[in-house]
């Protein structure tokens, strides 16, 4: 009976397995099968990042003997761990696998589906480059048979804490990553991708002028810290400490029975309880209008006025490419010049990076409805209507930017030391601001296009063309606009008796900039009411 019963109990858990896996290559295979562009897509990046992974694993081992090569592959362990564990929050629809509710009318009990769902786990290119990379991290600190050992046992469970970290923060998020917050949370990705990449570049200058020694303090802890302390054994093998080798073994087995245990509960979890994600009660529903509406109104102008600023804040606040365009605008905004002042091969004049790229905001103002314009439409009847129009969503930009564009030119000027340049950065950040509101005023008049809710897409097929001239075009006569004021500029650094008057170029920058974008909105206006029908269907396109 009992061995009947095991075997009987061992054949589901197995077909389970199986059935999983061919479910992960079906997806796989079905989803080649769609278009040439999504093959061609994929084959090019398997390539790429198959000859990435060997190019890691060649140098990785042509570095076995280095002082510091146990540095550098402990901590290549641990950047890959964070990114499986980020990865399924920013790209939660890249293995449909990842979404565990799909499994939740079938009869299936957590462990077995847990196994399943970490075998497919290994299909995949993601997977692939990781063992490559191990293999690469485990041969290049490996000396001698214990420390071989080590490392198979190592490599094995490096390979499966990454698996099994991902799965696990995966199940324990999907409900959010499959609401809004979460496709919020997936468009801002490109955000924090690029400021990974401003701070790895600004962390290998400083490696760079320091040497790797440095790290040394930073990997004595890291070695410890699973799975890198899978690799952190092997090198603790190689070097005869085979008590530590252990305890770092098993302390990577610990942290893969702990994420399994966790994964399994967020199954169970799935499968037994309902979704309350987007259930809400009438008293958090008031307590959200309440903090979201009546609380920011009573800081806003009365009238038309007012309920424009306050709709485009909401956007800022809700809409997630809006958000996330805003969002990027300010993280760029601050590194360019905070880190350049860091480094110190900046410029005060780079402060005016973030007033910049906030002014980029008001392009295409009217794209960012999309098809709800039509509702803004109808209360558009004359150039004054939109001209308070224009008006509140320019004064809305400045609310943000003003104090922003203050802040940024404050810290970089502190961070070099050169306060005597405050004043006439301040002035152009002002001028330069004024003259995008105006050019991006009459550009979204000019030049709507739509904005795609659904994916990554900025532009609706077909309108790539206007976009271009919408942006760079009222960025090349924004920048004509403002040479009068860079000219002054230039003369009170050039001339011997400017320096004196160098204070006075703050408040004209201010109504220098102030004029031109009164100047443009008072232009678009008309062009805005005659445009309506060409701005609505541009606008609702795709």
């Amino acid at each position: 009976m009992s061995a009947g019963g095991a075997t009987g109990a061992a054949t589901p858990s197995a077909s389970v397995t199986r059935v999983v896996v061919r479910l992960k290559l079906s997806l796989l295979r079905n989803g080649l099968r769609q278009s040439g562009g999504r093959r061609a897509a994929f084959i090019t990046s398997a390539v790429i990042a198959l000859l990435y992974a060997l190019l890691q694993l060649a140098g990785l081992i042509l570095w076995r003997g280095h002082a510091h090569v146990a540095t550098v592959a402990v901590l290549a362990v641990a950047v890959l761990a964070l990114g499986w564990a980020v990865m399924p929050l920013f790209f939660p629809s890249g293995d449909e696998t990842l979404d565990p509710t799909r499994l939740v009318m079938l009869p299936l009990r957590p462990r077995p589906l847990v196994r399943a769902l970490l075998t497919a786990s290994l299909v995949g290119i993601g997977p692939l480059f990781t063992i490559l990379v191990l293999t690469g991290c485990v041969i290049s600190v490996a000396h001698g048979t214990a420390a071989y050992v080590v490392a198979v046992a190592g490599l094995v469970l490096a390979v499966l804490v990454c698996l099994a970290l991902a799965r696990a923060v995966a199940a324990a998020n999907i409900r959010l990553l499959t609401s809004r917050k979460g496709r919020d949370l997936a468009v801002l990705s490109g955000l924090v991708i690029a400021v990974g990449a401003q701070l790895v570049n600004f962390g290998m200058q400083r490696l760079g002028s320091a040497g790797l020694g440095r790290l040394d303090p930073a990997v004595a802890v890291v070695r410890w810290v699973p799975p890198a302390s899978a690799v952190g054994a092997v090198d603790s093998a190689s070097r005869g400490s085979y008590g530590a080798a252990a305890a770092q073994l098993l302390l990577t087995a610990v942290a893969l029975a702990a994420l399994l245990g966790v994964w399994a509960r967020s199954l169970t979890r799935l499968m037994t309880s309902p979704d309350a994600s987007t259930l809400q009660t009438a008293g958090t529903a008031s307590r959200e209008r309440g903090a979201t509406g009546g609380g920011l109104a009573r800081l806003l102008p009365s009238g038309r006025t007012g309920t424009v600023m306050e709709r485009s804040l909401r956007y800022v606040w809700r809409d997630p490419k809006t958000k996330a365009a805003w969002v990027t605008s300010l993280a760029i905004g601050m590194i360019v010049p905070v880190f350049n002042a860091l480094q110190g091969t900046g410029s005060a004049y780079f402060a005016c990076f973030a007033a910049g790229m906030l002014g980029v905001q008001m392009y295409n103002q009217f794209g960012q409805d999309t098809s709800a314009f039509w509702m803004v439409a109808l209360t558009i009847s004359s150039s004054h209507d939109a001209y308070v129009e224009l008006r509140g969503r320019a004064l809305a930009l400045l609310a943000i930017t003003l104090p922003y564009a203050v802040l940024v030119t404050v810290v970089t000027t502190a961070l070099l030391g050169d306060w005597e340049r405050l004043p006439e950065v301040m002035g152009l950040s002002s001028a330069l601001l004024g003259a995008m509101l105006a050019t991006g005023a009459w550009a979204s008049a000019r030049f709507p296009y739509s904005i795609p809710q659904e994916g990554y897409k900025n532009v609706a097929p077909g309108q790539a063309g206007l976009a271009w001239i919408s942006i760079f075009g009222g960025m090349v006569a924004a920048a004509l606009l403002c040479s009068p004021f860079i000219a002054l500029v230039i003369w009170a650094n050039v001339s011997a008796s400017g320096a004196d008057w160098s204070w006075l170029l703050l408040p004209t920058g201010a109504v220098y900039g102030a004029a031109l974008a009164l100047l443009g909105l008072r232009l678009a206006a008309p062009r805005t009411a005659a445009r309506l029908p060409e701005i609505l269907a541009a606008v609702s396109k795709g």
